[in-house]
């Protein structure tokens, strides 16, 4: 088993983390949020993956073949379709903070500090 698919989403998280961190705009740190989320697909991936594993579809498969599982590729589907959405409801919410406030950076949006 190897170990390189969990270094690569450990990385792709902490880029994302960072991104998120140091953002001075909203737009850019939903799109860091949105890399962050893409190493819990990888993340998933690996986890799902099995070497010398087939496609799980069963009508044509030998009894004793290995497949990958069919579960993780469905939440890995599912987190793709639920991170879209929750970008698209972020980027909404950034356009009526711009209308309402003129400015997308955090720092200057001081009615919204309570």
């Amino acid at each position: 088993m190897s170990v390189f698919p969990y270094l690569v989403a450990c990385w792709i998280l902490l880029v994302g983390v960072y991104g998120m961190v140091t953002s001075r705009n909203l737009i850019h740190a939903v799109g860091c949020l949105a890399v962050t989320q893409s190493s819990t697909y990888v993340l998933l991936l690996a986890v799902g993956y099995r070497r010398g594993g087939t496609a799980p579809v069963f009508s044509d498969a030998p009894a004793d073949a290995r497949v990958v599982d069919p579960v993780v590729q469905a939440l890995t589907l599912t987190d793709v379709v639920v991170g879209a959405t929750v970008t698209a409801l972020l980027l909404a919410l950034i356009i009526q903070v711009r209308k309402r406030h003129g400015t997308v950076d955090p720092d200057e949006l001081s009615d919204l500090k309570g």
